[in-house]
């Protein structure tokens, strides 16, 4: 891979992933705040990035696999998402806002799969060559929260009265307009040429389910999508808690639990070796709970400190469940389900486990207002702290996998 292409994909990489990371973070404060959504409303709006992500496989293996160049998908993608970004800047009814932001997840999802096949289409190595690429989309979700609180200060308190959050929507949509232009200039990837009938279970990863035969990995799965209820509650109330609790910068803050998740992700090998699955992904099942009760008793002055460990263990939240958990799945599947099982973990978390997640972090919200007409913020994580609890018990007690996987697992 020559400079020129490195610096494109590097630059695409960063785009895609600033555009998530400008409005997403500071979605649930903006629908409170701007156009007072309640919790149901606000879980409604942040599970279409579950719909996104049950769409995405259908949009990817039926259109961009088979018809048409990834780059121009991208860029085409892109180009209408940004168009919406600004429908969604001019919105001023939950209503009207959420057919938009459903839309956009339904077109943006499906990016994040483009992105990687741009990427891998250009590397000889890609276990060598794509962190490299793949870093500058963190830093691209971490620049774009420190020009939010820093640089623009849409997340302050006068400024969060003033409505200006609002402007993350139309930052976004001018990184999607860029990239979307920028796209048509990326190195061809031509669809794969395949006379083969195309098969929904194919796409959406049926063949895995195979795989469920194993009493390991069905315990597997079904705690990856429980997992996932407590992790939507961070995504849709992280931010507005933080935001009402005082702590200044939110969203500057919050990219803390971006840098941890890249630093985390370094340390995974050296986990699975000591320690094997099992103890690595019970350790980021305990960090939900612990990080939930960080958030249920900090607040933004003597104990301030709590909020941010709670944000900085985002990595390993994140890495050492899902990331870990990507990987035990590939070596259980083999090469005949490799593709189909990791699709099939996809849709089952981001898909099924979000979206449920999602719901019941807005009923638990609604059903924990005061009577001031705020939110009573420790039982709203006291409960996902729990549920992350239960789901280490039941992932402690019940895995017991002894077979040649671990070893696969460890020796990566």
């Amino acid at each position: 891979m020559n400079t020129t292409i490195r610096i494109k994909l590097s630059f695409m990489m960063f785009l895609e992933f600033f555009i998530w990371g400008s409005w997403f973070v500071t979605l649930g404060t903006f629908l409170s705040s701007n156009l007072h959504a309640s919790g149901s409303e606000t879980g409604s709006v942040f599970s279409t990035q579950s719909w996104g992500a049950i769409v995405a496989p259908f949009i990817i293996g039926l259109i961009a696999d088979r018809y048409f160049n990834a780059e121009k998908i991208l860029g085409i993608l892109h180009l209408v998402g940004a168009f919406l970004m600004y429908q969604m800047y001019v919105s001023e009814d939950v209503t009207v806002f959420y057919s938009y932001v459903l839309g956009y997840m339904i077109l943006y999802m499906p990016t994040l799969a483009l992105v990687n096949s741009v990427s891998f289409n250009q590397m000889k190595d890609p276990e060598k060559e794509f962190a490299n690429i793949r870093v500058w989309g963190t830093i691209g979700w971490i620049l774009a929260g420190l020009s939010i609180s820093y640089l623009f200060h849409w997340d302050s308190a006068e400024a969060t009265a003033q409505g200006l959050l609002k402007n993350t929507f139309l930052l976004a949509g001018i990184a999607a307009f860029i990239l979307g232009i920028f796209s048509f200039t990326l190195p061809k990837t031509p669809p794969k040429v395949s006379d083969e009938k195309i098969k929904i279970g194919d796409i959406i990863g049926l063949d895995a389910l195979k795989l469920l035969k194993d009493k390991n990995f069905a315990i597997f799965f079904v705690s990856s999508i429980l997992i996932c209820i407590p992790l939507a509650f961070y995504y849709q109330n992280a931010h507005p808690f933080l935001t009402e609790s005082g702590l200044e910068n939110p969203t500057g803050k919050m990219a803390i639990g971006q840098i941890s998740e890249a630093l985390f992700l370094l340390l995974i090998p050296i986990f699975f070796t000591r320690f094997g699955f099992k103890k690595t992904i019970l350790v980021g099942m305990l960090a939900w709970a612990i990080r939930y009760v960080l958030f249920a008793y900090g607040n933004a002055q003597d104990l301030s400190f709590m909020l941010i460990l709670g944000i900085a263990l985002h990595g390993i939240c994140y890495d050492f469940f899902f990331v870990s958990g990507q990987i035990y799945t590939n070596s259980k599947a083999g090469e005949k389900y490799k593709s189909s099982a990791q699709g099939l973990i996809t849709l089952a978390t981001y898909g099924v486990g979000m979206l449920i997640g999602f719901e019941v972090a807005g009923w638990i919200t609604d059903n924990y207002k005061t009577l001031s007409g705020g939110v009573n913020w420790e039982m709203v994580w006291i409960i996902p702290a729990g549920i992350a609890l239960a789901v280490f018990l039941i992932f402690a007690l019940f895995f017991n996998d002894k077979s040649n996987s671990d070893k696969k697992v460890a020796s990566i």
